[in-house]
């Protein structure tokens, strides 16, 4: 479920960042790291589906499901680093300037 929720919080993010447009600050990195974010989101939920599908019991399919255990462990430790730098690079406009234009728009 909490795959399901930052999924759809990257895409609330990228249609925050795409309404800006290319004039704002970090555009293309925050564009770039979004995108990367929700692909390996979708890669994990594959892989999770995979895995939950093979038995453990089989003794042959043990390996296999170790290795892909620790390859989903480690998407997972990258998507959270890129989400830190997608929230440091912020994905919304904050303080003084994003208050009045909220009021008075030009």
């Amino acid at each position: 479920m909490l795959d399901a929720a930052l999924f759809m919080t990257n895409a609330t993010r990228l249609k925050a960042v795409l309404e800006q447009g290319p004039s704002s600050n970090y555009y293309s990195t925050l564009v770039t790291l979004i995108s990367i974010s929700l692909l390996l989101q979708v890669v994990i939920g594959i892989l999770l589906v995979v895995i939950a599908r093979l038995n453990l019991n089989e003794v042959e399919k043990q390996w296999r499901l170790n290795q892909l255990n620790n390859a989903a462990t480690t998407l997972i430790f990258i998507t959270v680093v890129i989400n830190v730098f997608i929230t440091a690079f912020g994905a919304h406009k904050t303080g003084f300037l994003a208050s009045r234009t909220s009021r008075n728009p030009l």
